[in-house]
This record gives structure tokens, sequence and C-alpha cells, in this order.
């Protein structure tokens, strides 16, 4: 235990029966050695190797496979406990899973990381070098993603029978490299060396139509039924990786789908010379599960898109069905044993299409099948922006799902009419909730028709879905007003505290007990020891060792060596213009001025680390990530700063880098504008790891606030009311410029090339943008920001007071567990009882 003479110390507050327990994770040499003998058996048989002549990787794959068999009994005997018990499971489909690497996480999970250490190296095989040869799964591109796997893993270990629904990206998201500070995107070959993880069922495989006509039939009954005869039809094949959770009690499926031609060449054509044409049908029916989110600037890039969303969604649905049907036989229970969760609108066309195979498929009326349908679906909207809300022309519609477009004006014109008198009294117009946007040219509003099909929509913070009621869903809510409700976002303390941050967490359980490690609500007795020197010296130590390895991992991608003893500055997301970039380096323009014009001030030294990825065809983006390079390398290069700055982007932002970065941070910068990000989950991650947060009063910064204290986050800019008020009535961005000349200067320094003197008109854009229009509150939130990072650096400098915060941080963040989150959604939204994480 930590010795002290204060009084938080003095006493170890772990229950009794856990301070004489051995270390967690301490391995058995009987285990060692049977473990040591089973990846040999599966280096032999299984990879075909000799251990004379095994290469690293050889060595990873049998050891995952040895990991693997010890959790399909466990994946099996809770597939067969959910059978047996009848109990309602939870369907979650979502377009982005972005697990990243599964290996150290499963043998967390399992308590086997000690014990898998052991037994490779008695056969001379060191666990994190090969560890580090595993892929990133590149299946999503932030948040979103990461949301679904944070779930996936905390509902198998809070005992919520479930099964993910996504697709099998042959790519996933591109892999990011840098070419002269330019961002470039190269295939993110995840698969090359397969993935040992999944299991092809190739019985599980179901026909996806596109195109065609619908037929007029006469029914058993006589009364007329539709019958959809598509012109394409592809197959979608499932591939199950099994997810478990804490201390592998409980394994959850996550299927991915991976589309196939129905006839894998056309061999008339080959024969007859056409060699690439005969290969055309084929590429066209795998080009869906070919990469993560293609280009949409073309018309062709738009009906891929919409292709990739229906082939996972009823691929899904004609699986979940089919599950049912098979254990309760009576389509009319689905409401009953299942909860289908849309995670966001990518799947939005669910509603039409369980309509369709309900209707047509199974012979239900349209009544009770609409009934079934609201009743099972609930929809997770995780943004405000228009452009990720999704509409479809209807001619797209039209001619790519015919009877989908039939189903949705029929469940519009119901809409319309069901509603007609609420309307009528609170002076909603039709097409402020129509599902067709008729405004400019006939759209198809996707989270209009995820909406009305949903007995309960979500938001992910409090703000986030007060703002869901007061803007995108305004008139819906107003007609509905008990169907949005919210459920804060989390994520999984395993992956993101245990696993990314093992120094941390074994003083954490040293200190507040092993309890801690199922049960991270526990984190909040953690709190009486902020106070206390002698365990903020061995929190800090704990961050430096983090941050030393993070340096290392800088100037192996970069070259640039920084001190770990600086200030580690970190904005690490999706490069987007509304989560401001840019105004972090326009903040640093004018820090570095400042430390140049005045280098008698006692400057805190800084590294400010950048990490993330803009959309291929996203120009603004990608420009603002060259900027940062360009200030970069004319920063890191001056003597004059002394090296109290540096910068540094760092390149292909994953989940595995995320591990090395999030626990390294001293500064978490979530400096979105207020009311644009729905909630974040790195805010999350870094409080987690003892971050203080800086920010704007958006998405779950909010709860952070109330979690920690204000006193323990540092809060600036326009409020989301606030941003409304200026975007209709001003001042406009040139006079906030004008009056701001700290900024006006650096705006002037980057329109004149000083940091592209080799292109010296290359951000004329960025800065004719920010005078123009400065929808994204650039301008206007500067001076703030530059007055709270000055407030971090004050703050910094009162070592105690920086460290009693941070440890706070850590203390107050147990409530962002995913746990939690997915608990509140199973007895809010799904109605599926909790079995509660049996405690130790």
């Amino acid at each position: 235990m930590i010795e002290s003479g204060g009084s938080a110390t003095a006493i170890d507050p772990r229950p009794s029966e856990e301070k004489d327990a051995p270390p967690a994770g301490k391995p058995r040499r009987d285990d060692a050695e049977a473990l040591r003998q089973e990846i040999m058996a599966k280096l032999a048989y299984s990879i075909g190797k000799d251990p004379i002549v095994a290469q690293n990787h050889d060595w990873l794959v049998a050891t995952i496979l040895a990991v693997r068999d010890r959790i399909i009994d466990r994946w099996m005997a809770s597939t067969r406990e959910a059978f047996r018990t009848g109990r309602k499971r939870v369907y979650y489909l979502s377009l982005e899973f972005l697990i990243g690497r599964l290996f150290k996480e499963a043998l967390s999970n399992l308590g086997l990381t000690e014990t898998v250490r052991l037994a490779l190296r008695e056969l001379g095989v060191d666990l994190d070098t090969i560890a580090d040869l595993e892929p990133d799964a590149a299946l999503g591109n932030g948040g979103l993603g990461r949301l679904a796997a944070c779930f996936m893993e905390s509902m198998a270990t809070v005992g919520i029978p479930a099964l993910g629904y996504g697709i099998r990206y042959d790519f996933g998201l591109f892999r990011q490299t840098l070419a002269d500070g330019w961002q470039i995107e190269t295939p993110e070959d995840w698969l090359s060396f397969r993935n040992p993880w999944e299991f092809e069922r190739r019985e599980a495989n179901y026909q996806i139509g596109f195109g065609g006509t619908v037929a007029m039939r006469e029914g058993w009954d006589g009364a007329p039924r539709h019958e959809w005869v598509p012109s394409e039809i592809v197959l979608a094949v499932a591939y199950d990786t099994p997810i478990p959770g804490w201390r592998g009690e409980k394994v959850n499926t996550l299927r991915l789908w991976r589309a196939r031609a129905l006839d894998p060449i056309h061999l008339e054509a080959f024969n007859k010379g056409d060699h690439v044409g005969a290969l055309a049908e084929r590429t066209r029916a795998e080009s869906i599960s070919r990469v993560l989110y293609p280009s949409d600037a073309t018309p062709a890039g738009q009906e891929l898109r919409l292709r990739q969303e229906f082939f996972f969604t009823s691929a899904s649905l004609q699986d979940l069905l089919r599950r049912h049907l098979l254990q309760f036989s009576d389509v009319r229970s689905l409401p009953e044993k299942a909860a289908i969760q849309l995670n966001d609108t990518h799947p939005a066309l669910a509603v039409a299409e369980l309509m369709r195979l309900l209707v047509d498929g199974h012979n239900l009326g349209w009544e009770e099948a609409w009934e079934i349908t609201q009743r099972t679906i609930g929809y997770t909207n995780h943004t405000l922006l228009p452009e990720a809300l999704e509409s479809w022309p209807v001619t797209l519609m039209e001619g790519l799902l015919p009877r989908h477009m039939q189903i949705i004006f029929a469940l519009n014109a119901r809409l319309l009419a069901d509603t007609e008198r609420k309307r009528e009294e609170d002076g909603i117009a039709p097409a402020d909730i129509s599902l067709i946007d008729e405004s400019h040219g006939r759209a198809v509003r996707m989270g209009f028709l995820a909406f009305v099909g949903a007995h309960k929509v979500n938001g992910v913070s409090e703000l986030h879905t007060q703002l869901m009621k007061r803007t995108v869903f305004r008139n819906l809510h107003r007609i509905y007003p008990d169907r949005i409700v919210n459920k804060t976002n989390g994520v999984t303390p395993r992956r993101w505290l245990f696993e990314a941050n093992p120094g941390l967490t074994e003083l954490l359980v040293e200190v507040l007990g092993k309890g801690l490690l199922d049960d991270i609500e526990k984190l909040s007795g953690l709190a009486p020891f902020a106070e206390d020197g002698a365990f903020q010296e061995h929190f800090f130590a704990v961050k430096l060792a983090s941050k030393e390895r993070l340096a290392t991992v800088i100037a192996e991608l970069t070259g640039l060596k920084v001190d770990p003893r600086a200030m580690f500055d970190v904005q690490v997301k999706r490069i987007h213009e509304y989560k401001r970039q840019l105004l972090n380096i326009l903040q640093t323009i004018a820090l570095y001025d400042a430390m140049r014009t005045q280098p008698h001030k006692n400057w805190v030294p800084r590294v400010k680390i950048f990490a993330g990825k803009a959309a291929a065809n996203y120009v603004q983006a990608k420009l603002i990530i060259k900027l940062i390079n360009d200030v970069a390398r004319i920063v890191n290069s001056d003597p004059s700063t002394r090296g109290l700055l540096k910068v540094v982007f760092l390149p292909n932002y994953n989940v595995s880098l995320a591990e090395a970065i999030i626990p390294a941070a001293d500064l978490s910068e979530q400096i979105s504008t207020a009311g644009m990000e729905a909630s974040g989950t790195g805010n999350m991650k870094l409080a987690l790891n003892g971050a203080i947060t800086i920010g704007t009063l958006d998405g779950a910064n909010v709860e952070i606030r109330e979690k920690v204290g204000p006193e323990n986050i540092v809060i600036f800019g326009l409020t989301a009311a606030e941003v409304e008020e200026r975007r209709r009535s001003g001042p406009s961005s040139r006079q906030t410029i004008d009056k701001t000349p700290a900024l006006k200067e650096v705006l002037d320094a980057v329109a004149g090339g000083v940091f592209s003197p080799d292109e010296r008109n290359r951000y004329h854009r960025i800065v004719r943008d920010l005078e123009d229009h400065d929808w994204f509150m650039v301008a206007a939130d500067f001076a703030d920001y530059v007055r709270a990072q000055e407030q971090v650096a004050a703050l910094w400098r009162q070592t105690p007071a920086w460290r009693r915060s941070a440890v706070l941080n850590t203390a107050h963040s147990g409530w962002f567990s995913s746990d939690r989150a997915v608990q509140q959604y199973a007895e809010e939204i799904w109605g599926v009882p909790v079995h509660h994480k049996r405690r130790p």
C-alpha cells in the first residue's frame, strides 16, 4: 500500500478478504503449461509450422486460436442458455463496429494475460511483440463505431443476450499516410493474413434484392398481395466473431455480412473471350462490402452507399426473423422476444424492410405489422448535422428499392392522416413532418423514417437530446412528446483503463481493492486521495511512464523528439470543421508568436498532439490537416521557442494508437462548436485516464462538468443557445476578427503564406471562409479559447492543484461506463431484464 502521513491513506480501504489476495492476473504454472501445449498444437495442426521455422505472425495466430478455443465453450454455453430460457434478445444494427485489435482485450477479459505471457516466454516468444502484429479491424470511423464495440462488450459483461449486425468490409476505412503534410488514403488491408477470430457461416446466407418490379397477386384469403421481383440478387454471407464480456462469463456474437454474387463468373462470356465482363456481376456484388463509407460525391457513390445500407439491414432482419421463428414459431411474438436497435440513421431502412417481410413474406395485415415494427425497433440518433441524418432521392429509391418506396409512401400517408387533428391544433404543416422532403426535389428523410418506425428515439447526451427536441425532430416531438429519451454514451473501462493503462489500473486496485475491476463506479472512492501528496506522486509517476511510451511512438512515427515532462495537449478525433481542429491550430500559432516576442515569460512547455482522419472527399478538412503539418514544420524547427512548443500530427489514428495516446494525455481538447457534438466518447476516455478537459458546453462535456465539478474542467466559448442567436443576428465574423487583434495577426500570417512559403495562397480559402460566415464560430470563440488556455497554463504551474484535478477526473468518471449505458437501454428501451454482474 501507499504510505503517507495524510489521513486519506492511513487506513487500507479494501475489504478484509481482499487485503491478502494475490495480485490480479498472477499466472499459475500448470495453466501456463497447458496453454503452452495448446499453442504448440495450434502451430503444428492449424498453421502447419514447425517451431524452428515459425515467424512471429505464426505464433500470434496460433496463440489467438488457443485463446479462442477457451472462448468457444463459454460462447456456446451463453447461446444455449439464451435459447433455453427464452430471454429477450437485443439485435444491434450498426454500419460501423470499430473493434480494433481483439487479442489483448480477450486476454484481459479472460484473465489470461500473464498466463499467456509465461507460456510464450517458455517458447522464446514475447507476448507484446506478437500482439503488436495484430491488425486493427478498421470497421469504423470514430465514436459511432467505437460506441458499438463498447456496447457489444458491455452487453456481454452485464449479461444481456445480444447479436451485433454490421458489414465485413474487405478494407474498412482507409489507411491514412502523410505526403508532405497532405493526407493520402490507401487501402487498409486488415484481412491480408486472414482473421483468426471469425467463423464463416456459409449456411447463414440470404438473398438481397435490388431493382426490378412489384407485381400484384391474390393471397390465400383472396386479398391482394404485393410481390417484389428484383432484377438483381446479391448473396449475404455471415461471419461470426465471439465477443467475451469481463471475466468471460458471457459471450455474445458479432455477425458481419460479406457480399457475394450468386454466380461468381459468367462462364459463357468468359469462354467467348470477355474475361473482364465475365466477372462484372461479381465485382458489382462484392463492391458492397469492399470499403467503409465510399465517397458519395458521384451518383454511383450515392447508389453504393444506399446498397450497403439496405444489404446489411435486410440480411440482419431476415436472419433475426429466422432465429426468432426457429425458437418461438410465431412472428407475432417478436416484440416480446426481440429488441432491434438502430445505431444512427444508416439502418433506417429496417422500418420499411421489416414491414415488407411481415406483410409480403409472412402475410400479416398492415396494422398488425406496423404495431410489431414500432414495438420492436428503437432508434439512436447520433448527430444533428443534416448530411449525417441522410436523405435519399426518391428516384434513386424507386429504381433500387421499388417495394420499399411503396411502403414509405404508404407510411407517410398514414402518418399525415393520423396526425391531421394534432397538426392543425399545433399549427404544424404536413411538410414539417412528412417522410418526403420536397423542398429541393423529392427525397426520403431517413431520420424521420427511423423516428416514426421506433417506439423510442434516444439522444446520446442530455444537451443533444434537448436539441433533438428543439431542432431536427421538433415537430415530430410535438406530436409524439414521449418518444424521445436520453441515454448518455459510455465507454468500456476494460479496454480504456484496464487494457490501455495497466499501470494506473494496478495503482487503483492497490488503493480501492479488486472490487473495482467488477464495478467501475467504485472509482468514486478515489476522491479522498486527490489531496494526498504521496498518492499524487504515484499517480503522476504512472502518467509520466505513459508519456515516455508515447514519446517513443511519436519518434518512431514522425522522427520528432518530445519532452515527456511537457504538457501533452491532445486533440484526437475525426477531422471535421465542427470539431474545430482549426481553432486549436490557430491558437497554437498565436502561442508560437507570443513565445517568440515575449521570451522572458514563464511559458509552460507544451506538446500539441493531433490525430484523426478526414473523409476522402472532405476538401476543407484535408486542408486543415495540411495546415497543422505546415505549422508543425515551422514551429518544430524554430530554435527561438527553446523547445517549449512542439506540434505533432500522428498519422492513421485508430484504436491501437488511441490506446497509446489517451493514457499519456494531460489536457483533453473537446472544443466542438456548442450544439454540434452529440456526445463524444473520447472526452470520457481521456477523463477516465486523468486528463483535464478544456472544452465548450457541448455534448457530454456538460455531464462531465457535472460529475467532476466545474473547478476541475476548463469551459469556454458560446453556449448552444448563444451560437444559434449569433448565427441569426451577428455580429459578423469580420467585425469579430477586427476586434480580436491576436486572431487578425494569425489569420494574416496564414493567408500571407508564412506557413506555406512554397504556395502562398494555399490557405486563402480557410481565411476567406472565416471572414465571410464563420459558421463554426472559430473567430467568435477564439479570444475566450486563448483565455482558457492561459487558465490551463496557470493551473499547470500549480502542480498540486493540477494533480488534484486530474485525480478527481479519474475518480468521477466511473459513471461514464458503457455498462451503465447498456443497462439503461435494457431497462428503459429494450425491456430486457439485466442479470447484473456477479460481485466477487
